[in-house]
C-alpha cells in the first residue's frame, strides 16, 4: 500500500502598514494604503487592529482566489504631519 503525502503550503507572514484615524463618532477608521479599498473600523485600538488583520486576510484571500498578485510593501512606511495655511 502506497502512502500519499499531502502537500501543505507553509504560511507566509506579511507586514502591512495600517493608518488609524478617529472619525466624528470617536471610532477608529483603519486604512491599509497598499491594499486599495481595504478599510475597517473599531471602537477601541485593540478592536481596530483585530478588525484590520481580519480585513487584510479576507482581502488577500480574495486576491488569491482571483489569481491576482499579492501586494507587498517595499520598506517601512514613514508618516508625518504637514501644516498648511489656507
Amino acid at each position: 500500500m502506497r502512502k500519499h503525502r499531502l502537500r501543505t503550503r507553509r504560511a507566509k507572514v506579511l507586514r502591512y502598514t495600517v493608518v488609524l484615524r478617529p472619525d466624528e463618532d470617536g471610532r477608529l477608521c483603519v486604512e491599509v494604503p497598499v491594499l486599495p479599498g481595504c478599510f475597517t473600523y473599531g471602537d477601541t485600538y485593540e478592536e481596530a487592529i483585530t478588525n484590520a488583520r481580519e480585513a487584510i486576510v479576507c482581502y488577500l484571500a480574495s486576491l488569491r482566489k482571483d489569481g491576482e498578485e499579492i501586494p507587498t510593501e517595499h520598506g517601512p512606511a514613514v508618516t508625518t504631519t504637514v501644516e498648511v495655511t489656507v
